[in-house]
């Protein structure tokens, strides 16, 4: 009698570290897919702000709740090829954006893009402009004008067009890795 007790006991414990398991990659993957993940950032398109092979963490629950904002730094699908690429949304849904002058303009006005200065310093040294004119394009509703901050090596909505909104899959929230670089992206 005691060894059936015994094993039932031993049954019991296993059921529950098997629901445990369960539970937690459950919640792992809900996570994961709907909540935030890690990228790898690949390439050099947004240097000096991200650099190749850094590790961010991206927040997907963010564009549940409203839409992608001028100067945030997102993750998009920009095809059907499955790649993630990482750009800063620079224009959205009924803006006008061109450049002209290694200016970038939304609705007429300069954007004022901090974040490019040390770009813009090399660039001028090596004689070249950071942004080529383009535009005016208006961006059409249900989408984002996506750009690297290395403009002058970056794939983006100047060369792809504006960014449908279900291609954007969430927002770079903190560089994790390499650990002496934690920080946030700006």
């Amino acid at each position: 009698m005691e060894q059936t007790n015994s094993a039932t006991k031993w049954k019991v414990e296993l059921f529950d570290w098997l629901k445990s398991f369960l539970l937690i990659g459950g919640l792992t993957v809900f996570i994961y897919v709907f909540i935030m993940a890690p990228y790898v950032v690949q390439g050099r398109s947004m240097e000096s702000t991200l650099h190749d092979r850094e590790r961010v963490i991206v927040n997907k629950a963010v564009y549940y709740l409203k839409d992608p904002q001028p100067g945030d730094i997102v993750i998009i699908h920009p095809d059907a090829s499955g790649d993630n690429w990482i750009k800063r949304v620079v224009a959205v849904a009924g803006d006008t954006v061109e450049a002209k002058d290694d200016q970038l303009y939304v609705n007429g006005q300069p954007l004022s893009e901090e974040y490019l200065t040390n770009n813009k310093l090399k660039a001028s040294a090596a004689g070249v402009t950071l942004t080529e004119d383009f535009g005016p394009i208006k961006i059409p509703d249900g989408s984002v004008f996506v750009m690297g901050d290395n403009r002058n090596n970056s794939m983006d909505s100047r060369v792809i067009g504006p960014v449908k909104l279900d291609h954007v899959v969430g927002r770079a929230e903190v560089v994790y890795w390499p650990l002496a670089d934690v920080r946030l992206p700006r």
